[in-house]
């Protein structure tokens, strides 16, 4: 057995483990609840509110790269890798038909990464370092938003743990490149290699 094989074998007992021994009916309608993109329509007004009202000097910027973060790794983990890999979906697979429990429509063939992951931490990442930059504020919370919704897209069937997890570093690198774009539009100074908050937060 190769590395990838290996890896491969993890990925599904990790996903059988999550559809046999914790997926209960209750959850079921949690997890569809989280991954609906209407349920964080109040997120993004939010956010949009917070950058106006707050934070109306760099408005424009943080809603502009926001929106090109989600659209670069949409793009690319969908467009690019997806077609890339060519790994199938779970529910494609014949010998987790015993345990994936279809809760959900299968969807497009490939899996790997996961657009959700990449898209989500795409933006987490994005917002947590902007604001950082701004405000010397960390709302980490992001960080569990685009958790969650990851893992409901294993919990339904959608995607393996790998598929989210490749999703979500790309996300990162993704929002991380964003946010020094960011850095570098509003004329932050950076001290050291890493990004750091500006000097006086709004």
């Amino acid at each position: 057995m190769n590395i990838l094989q290996y890896l491969d074998s993890i990925d599904k007992q990790v996903f059988t483990f999550i559809h046999s021994v914790i997926a209960t009916n209750w959850l079921d309608a949690v997890m569809l609840l989280i991954r609906n993109p209407l349920v964080w329509v109040p997120l993004y007004c939010f956010m949009i509110y917070w950058a106006i009202r707050y934070q109306k000097k760099h408005a424009f910027k943080f809603i502009g790269l926001t929106i090109v973060t989600v659209a670069f790794t949409d793009f690319v983990s969908a467009s690019v890798m997806k077609q890339f890999f060519e790994r199938p979906r779970p529910c494609y697979s014949i010998g987790l038909q015993p345990v994936i429990r279809n809760i959900i429509g299968c969807g497009g063939l490939y899996s790997f990464p996961s657009s959700h992951a990449s898209n989500h931490f795409g933006m987490a990442t994005f917002w947590f370092w902007s604001i950082y930059i701004i405000t010397g504020h960390k709302w980490r919370w992001v960080w569990l938003w685009a958790t969650l919704i990851c893992f409901a897209q294993v919990y339904v069937g959608k995607h393996y743990p790998f598929d989210v997890l490749a999703g979500g570093i790309f996300g990162w690198l993704a929002g991380i490149g964003s946010a020094k774009l960011f850095e570098r539009w509003i004329s932050v100074p950076v001290t050291g290699s890493s990004i750091e908050p500006a000097k006086n937060t709004a």
